[in-house]
């Protein structure tokens, strides 16, 4: 186990690791064979260990792209399609929803469509409405779609070896602000793979749930830190993962032992991922005589280019500390929480 690999590194091993393990799988998308490896360098190396028959350069055109590969799922191989921006998915919209979504369904079983889209994006870049969105509600929203949103290199590396070997159509999300980030990761060639569908307790806790996904999940660790450091708040983190579907097992058995939920993700906060772990949350804990759920998403505005403009726009880890404060507040548990825990530190 090697504790300091990047994200995009990680990534990359995957791709590599995927590619000798099965000949069926290809890369496909714009510039990602060398010299240029992609624009986040994430296929670096590949074309040339491989060759270009396996690496390919596609026109710019995202339709192609997405319609290809389904094509090509469809025929036996297992394509990796890498779209730059996740915003850029718009244009293949009816390859991805019409298409790659439905036709296992439509034949009955007969055809299956192994494709992987790997896409980039969110906020906090300076790159405006046009580059900066989370559009993961969108293809939440689909039947036949498996959505993916790491946190960490680890699972990063390892969901995405679990994508590629999947039979359903996966798009699976980097966030662009952990490409960067750092953690540790099993050797190469050590296979392992992290299964889809299921959530990952990142930090226990006992007084609030703080369900979270991709950069948020980062953002909700340093919340439930400062939480605890400076309210006696020990704030249950989970992260999911995999947005579609989603872990509602891990989740409400967090919730039933916190009995407070914060849903948090960077994406609109209106009509958001958010919005239906809450919502389910709420339907399957009737039982529980107080239930505080809350939500934190982007205000319902494009984001702006201007960096003030945009983390005025983009929750991080104040508001996941706000809301979480407000949520034990309308329980009643607040100040309970804080009373009991400077208890057990000996403070009163």
């Amino acid at each position: 186990m090697r504790d300091n690999v990047l994200m995009r590194e990680a990534l990359r091993e995957a791709l590599d690791e995927e590619m000798a393990r099965d000949e069926r799988v290809f890369l496909m998308g714009e510039d990602i064979a060398d010299p240029m490896g992609g624009s986040y360098k994430i296929t670096l190396g590949l074309s040339t260990k491989y060759g270009k028959h396996r690496v390919r350069n596609t026109p710019i055109s995202e339709i192609a792209i997405v319609g290809a590969g389904v094509g090509a799922a469809i025929t036996g191989m297992r394509p990796v399609a890498e779209i730059m921006y996740v915003d850029f998915l718009e244009v293949a919209m009816d390859q991805v929803v019409s298409q790659a979504a439905k036709i296992r369904y439509m034949s009955g079983g007969q055809l299956s469509v192994p494709l992987v889209i790997r896409c980039q994006g969110g906020p906090g870049r300076s790159a405006a409405a046009q580059h900066s969105q989370m559009l993961e509600a969108w293809f939440f929203h689909v039947p036949g779609l498996k959505v993916v949103m790491p946190s960490t290199p680890y699972d990063a590396k390892g969901l995405l070896k679990a994508a590629i070997r999947d039979d359903n159509p996966v798009i699976f999300f980097e966030q662009n602000g952990l490409y960067n980030t750092r953690g540790p990761v099993p050797d190469p060639g050590e296979d392992y793979t992290v299964p889809l569908g299921k959530a990952d307790i990142k930090r226990e806790g006992k007084d609030v749930t703080i369900v979270a996904y991709a950069q948020m999940t980062l953002f909700a660790l340093q919340a439930a830190e400062q939480l605890a450091k400076e309210d006696g708040v020990e704030a249950e983190v989970v992260d999911l993962r995999t947005v579609s579907p989603w872990d509602k097992e891990t989740v409400l058995r967090s919730f039933r032992k916190t009995g407070a939920l914060v849903v948090a993700h960077q994406a609109v906060r209106q009509g958001g991922v958010g919005a239906e772990i809450a919502a389910t949350v709420y339907e399957e804990a009737l039982d529980l005589v107080d239930v505080e759920i809350a939500r934190v998403g982007a205000k319902f505005a494009p984001t702006p280019f201007a960096p003030h403009l945009e983390r005025y726009v983009i929750p991080g880890k104040d508001e996941i500390v706000a809301a979480v404060r407000t949520t034990l507040e309308r329980g009643g548990r607040f100040g309970a929480v804080g009373q009991a825990a400077a208890q057990r530190a000996g403070a009163v």
